[in-house]
Protein backbone atom coordinates (compact mmCIF):
# COMPACT_ATOMS: atom_id res chain seq x y z
CA UNK A 1 0.00 0.00 0.00
CA UNK A 2 1.21 3.09 -0.70
CA UNK A 3 1.27 5.59 1.71
CA UNK A 4 -0.35 9.24 2.15
CA UNK A 5 2.94 11.36 2.05
CA UNK A 6 6.58 11.47 0.60
CA UNK A 7 7.24 11.26 4.25
CA UNK A 8 5.74 8.58 5.15
CA UNK A 9 7.40 5.95 2.65
CA UNK A 10 10.27 4.31 4.50
CA UNK A 11 12.71 5.55 1.76
CA UNK A 12 13.96 8.52 3.83
CA UNK A 13 12.70 11.47 1.96
CA UNK A 14 11.76 13.04 5.18
CA UNK A 15 13.41 14.84 7.85
CA UNK A 16 17.31 14.30 8.13
CA UNK A 17 16.89 14.07 11.78
CA UNK A 18 14.12 10.62 11.07
CA UNK A 19 16.21 9.49 8.20
CA UNK A 20 18.45 5.85 8.05
CA UNK A 21 17.04 5.50 12.19
CA UNK A 22 16.39 1.57 10.24
CA UNK A 23 19.36 0.07 10.80
CA UNK A 24 20.19 -2.56 8.32
CA UNK A 25 21.36 -5.40 10.67
CA UNK A 26 23.95 -7.60 10.18
CA UNK A 27 23.61 -10.05 6.82
CA UNK A 28 22.59 -13.09 9.26
CA UNK A 29 19.89 -11.80 10.69
CA UNK A 30 16.90 -12.96 10.03
CA UNK A 31 14.06 -10.75 9.09
CA UNK A 32 12.00 -11.31 12.07
CA UNK A 33 14.70 -10.65 14.52
CA UNK A 34 15.34 -7.54 12.58
CA UNK A 35 12.10 -6.43 13.24
CA UNK A 36 11.71 -7.29 16.56
CA UNK A 37 14.86 -5.02 17.49
CA UNK A 38 13.37 -2.26 15.37
CA UNK A 39 10.25 -2.19 17.25
CA UNK A 40 11.93 -2.39 20.68
CA UNK A 41 13.68 0.55 19.94
CA UNK A 42 10.76 2.83 18.73
CA UNK A 43 9.05 1.87 21.36
CA UNK A 44 11.41 2.52 23.80
CA UNK A 45 11.11 5.55 21.61
CA UNK A 46 7.39 6.26 22.82
CA UNK A 47 8.28 5.91 26.01
CA UNK A 48 10.74 8.12 26.72
CA UNK A 49 9.21 10.92 24.45
CA UNK A 50 6.59 10.19 26.40
CA UNK A 51 7.44 10.87 29.76
CA UNK A 52 8.94 14.18 28.47
CA UNK A 53 5.76 14.77 27.19
CA UNK A 54 3.82 14.51 30.12
CA UNK A 55 1.61 11.61 29.05
CA UNK A 56 0.25 9.18 31.47
CA UNK A 57 1.44 5.13 31.67
CA UNK A 58 -2.17 4.30 29.85
CA UNK A 59 -2.16 6.59 26.63
CA UNK A 60 1.62 5.82 26.76
CA UNK A 61 0.54 2.04 26.27
CA UNK A 62 -2.26 2.79 23.77
CA UNK A 63 0.50 4.66 21.66
CA UNK A 64 2.21 1.08 22.16
CA UNK A 65 -0.53 -0.84 21.27
CA UNK A 66 -1.55 1.59 18.10
CA UNK A 67 2.05 1.17 16.73
CA UNK A 68 2.30 -2.79 17.03
CA UNK A 69 -1.27 -3.50 16.05
CA UNK A 70 -0.54 -1.32 12.85
CA UNK A 71 3.09 -3.47 11.99
CA UNK A 72 0.88 -6.02 12.41
CA UNK A 73 -0.76 -5.47 9.74
CA UNK A 74 2.15 -3.99 6.73
CA UNK A 75 5.89 -4.52 6.86
CA UNK A 76 7.99 -2.32 9.16
CA UNK A 77 9.83 -1.38 5.65
CA UNK A 78 6.96 -0.19 3.86
CA UNK A 79 6.63 3.04 6.45
CA UNK A 80 9.20 5.46 8.60
CA UNK A 81 8.25 3.09 12.27
CA UNK A 82 9.54 6.36 14.40
CA UNK A 83 6.96 8.79 12.09
CA UNK A 84 4.54 5.82 12.59
CA UNK A 85 5.58 6.13 16.30
CA UNK A 86 4.63 10.06 16.38
CA UNK A 87 1.43 9.82 15.00
CA UNK A 88 0.44 7.14 17.48
CA UNK A 89 1.46 9.32 20.17
CA UNK A 90 -0.70 12.12 18.62
CA UNK A 91 -3.87 9.45 18.00
CA UNK A 92 -3.66 8.09 21.77
CA UNK A 93 -3.85 11.65 23.32
CA UNK A 94 -7.20 11.94 21.58
CA UNK A 95 -8.46 8.26 22.29
CA UNK A 96 -7.12 8.43 26.05
CA UNK A 97 -8.46 12.36 26.44
CA UNK A 98 -5.55 13.51 26.93
CA UNK A 99 -4.85 15.48 23.82
CA UNK A 100 -1.10 16.14 22.99
CA UNK A 101 0.17 19.26 20.74
CA UNK A 102 1.73 17.84 17.28
CA UNK A 103 4.09 20.43 17.40
CA UNK A 104 5.47 19.32 21.12
CA UNK A 105 5.84 15.98 19.88
CA UNK A 106 7.65 17.32 17.44
CA UNK A 107 9.85 18.86 18.81
CA UNK A 108 10.23 16.69 21.64
CA UNK A 109 10.91 13.95 19.47
CA UNK A 110 13.22 16.47 17.09
CA UNK A 111 15.38 16.97 21.17
CA UNK A 112 15.35 13.15 21.28
CA UNK A 113 17.50 12.60 18.40
CA UNK A 114 19.51 15.84 18.73
CA UNK A 115 20.16 16.38 22.07
CA UNK A 116 20.79 19.80 23.31
CA UNK A 117 19.06 21.27 19.91
CA UNK A 118 16.59 23.95 19.43
CA UNK A 119 13.75 23.68 18.67
CA UNK A 120 12.73 23.45 15.10
CA UNK A 121 11.93 26.48 13.12
CA UNK A 122 8.05 26.60 11.49
CA UNK A 123 9.64 26.22 8.21
CA UNK A 124 8.70 23.98 5.37
CA UNK A 125 10.12 20.82 7.02
CA UNK A 126 8.68 21.69 10.17
CA UNK A 127 5.07 21.69 8.06
CA UNK A 128 5.39 18.63 6.04
CA UNK A 129 6.12 16.62 9.11
CA UNK A 130 3.69 17.80 10.72
CA UNK A 131 1.22 16.83 7.69
CA UNK A 132 2.56 13.88 7.60
CA UNK A 133 2.27 13.14 11.24
CA UNK A 134 -1.93 13.83 10.58
CA UNK A 135 -2.09 12.01 7.32
CA UNK A 136 -0.56 9.08 9.26
CA UNK A 137 -2.69 8.54 11.69
CA UNK A 138 -5.29 8.49 9.32
CA UNK A 139 -3.60 5.73 7.64
CA UNK A 140 -2.89 4.15 10.92
CA UNK A 141 -7.21 4.51 11.41
CA UNK A 142 -7.98 3.42 8.62
CA UNK A 143 -5.44 -0.06 8.84
CA UNK A 144 -6.91 -0.87 12.22
CA UNK A 145 -10.55 -0.32 11.01
CA UNK A 146 -10.99 2.57 13.33
CA UNK A 147 -10.84 -0.11 16.70
CA UNK A 148 -8.16 2.39 18.27
CA UNK A 149 -10.10 1.72 21.85
CA UNK A 150 -8.25 -1.27 23.90
CA UNK A 151 -8.44 -2.77 27.09
CA UNK A 152 -5.03 -2.46 30.10
CA UNK A 153 -3.70 -4.86 32.33
CA UNK A 154 -3.32 -1.93 34.27
CA UNK A 155 -6.99 -1.78 36.23
CA UNK A 156 -6.48 -5.54 36.89
CA UNK A 157 -2.51 -5.26 38.01
CA UNK A 158 -4.40 -2.48 40.47
CA UNK A 159 -7.13 -4.78 41.75
CA UNK A 160 -4.72 -7.54 42.34
CA UNK A 161 -2.44 -5.77 43.75
CA UNK A 162 -4.92 -4.63 46.48
CA UNK A 163 -5.81 -8.06 46.68
CA UNK A 164 -2.96 -9.71 47.33
CA UNK A 165 -1.75 -7.39 49.50
CA UNK A 166 -4.51 -8.40 52.06
CA UNK A 167 -3.51 -11.37 52.34
CA UNK A 168 0.38 -9.86 52.80
CA UNK A 169 1.60 -9.57 56.16
CA UNK A 170 1.87 -5.57 56.32
CA UNK A 171 5.72 -5.20 57.83
CA UNK A 172 6.69 -8.09 54.99
CA UNK A 173 4.96 -6.02 51.87
CA UNK A 174 6.42 -2.67 52.85
CA UNK A 175 9.70 -3.73 53.16
CA UNK A 176 9.38 -5.81 49.42
CA UNK A 177 9.01 -3.74 46.50
CA UNK A 178 6.60 -6.05 45.16
CA UNK A 179 4.21 -3.41 43.41
CA UNK A 180 6.52 -1.01 42.23
CA UNK A 181 8.47 -3.84 40.08
CA UNK A 182 5.28 -5.22 39.20
CA UNK A 183 4.10 -2.23 37.14
CA UNK A 184 7.88 -1.86 35.95
CA UNK A 185 7.67 -5.08 34.53
CA UNK A 186 4.16 -4.57 32.91
CA UNK A 187 5.37 -1.39 31.42
CA UNK A 188 8.24 -3.26 29.93
CA UNK A 189 5.68 -5.60 28.44
CA UNK A 190 5.27 -2.87 25.75
CA UNK A 191 8.20 -2.83 24.46
CA UNK A 192 6.88 -5.90 22.01
CA UNK A 193 3.85 -7.24 20.70
CA UNK A 194 3.41 -9.49 23.66
CA UNK A 195 1.08 -7.06 24.82
CA UNK A 196 -1.20 -7.54 22.13
CA UNK A 197 -1.15 -11.14 22.08
CA UNK A 198 -1.75 -11.64 25.43
CA UNK A 199 -5.24 -10.97 27.76
CA UNK A 200 -4.91 -7.78 30.35
CA UNK A 201 -6.09 -9.89 32.93
CA UNK A 202 -3.25 -12.42 32.02
CA UNK A 203 -0.30 -10.04 31.46
CA UNK A 204 -0.96 -8.36 34.85
CA UNK A 205 -0.94 -11.61 37.02
CA UNK A 206 2.30 -13.02 35.59
CA UNK A 207 3.69 -9.65 36.26
CA UNK A 208 2.37 -10.10 40.13
CA UNK A 209 3.46 -13.54 39.83
CA UNK A 210 6.84 -12.45 38.72
CA UNK A 211 7.36 -10.01 41.37
CA UNK A 212 6.07 -12.02 44.32
CA UNK A 213 8.71 -15.11 43.32
CA UNK A 214 11.84 -12.69 42.78
CA UNK A 215 11.04 -11.00 46.58
CA UNK A 216 9.94 -14.49 47.91
CA UNK A 217 7.02 -13.26 49.27
CA UNK A 218 5.09 -16.22 50.72
CA UNK A 219 1.17 -16.28 50.35
CA UNK A 220 -1.06 -18.46 52.08
CA UNK A 221 -1.90 -21.41 50.88
CA UNK A 222 -5.63 -22.64 50.06
CA UNK A 223 -7.41 -25.23 47.63
CA UNK A 224 -6.54 -23.18 44.86
CA UNK A 225 -3.76 -21.00 43.77
CA UNK A 226 -3.71 -17.67 44.48
CA UNK A 227 -3.91 -16.88 41.38
CA UNK A 228 -6.87 -18.54 40.46
CA UNK A 229 -8.43 -16.63 42.85
CA UNK A 230 -7.75 -13.98 41.46
CA UNK A 231 -8.71 -14.66 37.94
CA UNK A 232 -10.35 -18.48 37.21
CA UNK A 233 -9.62 -18.54 33.58
CA UNK A 234 -5.85 -18.32 34.32
CA UNK A 235 -3.21 -21.65 34.47
CA UNK A 236 0.46 -21.74 35.30
CA UNK A 237 1.10 -22.37 31.71
CA UNK A 238 -0.67 -19.32 30.59
CA UNK A 239 1.53 -17.39 33.29
CA UNK A 240 4.70 -19.30 31.61
CA UNK A 241 3.78 -18.02 28.59
CA UNK A 242 3.43 -14.71 29.40
CA UNK A 243 6.99 -14.45 31.35
CA UNK A 244 8.64 -16.45 28.88
CA UNK A 245 7.90 -13.61 26.16
CA UNK A 246 9.02 -11.02 28.79
CA UNK A 247 12.46 -12.45 29.42
CA UNK A 248 12.64 -12.66 25.71
CA UNK A 249 12.45 -9.14 25.21
CA UNK A 250 14.98 -8.41 28.19
CA UNK A 251 17.17 -10.67 25.78
CA UNK A 252 16.64 -8.26 23.09
CA UNK A 253 17.66 -5.34 25.10
CA UNK A 254 20.62 -6.52 25.70
CA UNK A 255 21.13 -6.78 21.98
CA UNK A 256 19.48 -3.62 21.48
CA UNK A 257 22.16 -2.00 23.47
Amino acid sequence: MEGPSSLLAATHDGPLWLAGRIESGAVAESDSARDMKIHFRVCRFIMETGVKLGMRSVPVATACVLYHRFFERVSVCAYEPYLVAMSCMYLAGKVEEQHIRTRDIINVSHRYFNSGSAPLECDKEFWDLRDSVVQCELLILRQLNFHVSFEHPHKYLLHYLLSVKSLVNRHAWCRTPVAETSWALLRDCYHGAMCIYHTPQHIAIAMLYLAINSYGVELPVGEKEWWQVLHEDVNKADIDAVISDLLQLYDMEAKCI
